[in-house]
């Protein structure tokens, strides 16, 4: 299973690049929000290798 320091980091970068995301909406500024929207899909892109990583993990254990 993924350890538990590395969801809390994707989910971490998630929560910043939502934070990015929506200061740049408020204030205008379109890298800012461009940046916080890349930020986001890196870490989604990461719980998704992880979570693919698990699930082989765990079929070949035979659960």
């Amino acid at each position: 299973m993924a350890s538990t320091g590395k969801k809390m980091q994707s989910k971490a970068q998630e929560a910043a690049g939502k934070a990015k995301e929506t200061a740049g909406k408020a204030m205008g500024q379109d890298d800012l929000r461009a940046k916080g929207k890349a930020e986001q899909g890196e870490a989604k892109a990461k719980q998704t290798a992880q979570r693919a990583k698990d699930a082989a993990a765990q079929k070949l254990k035979g659960k």
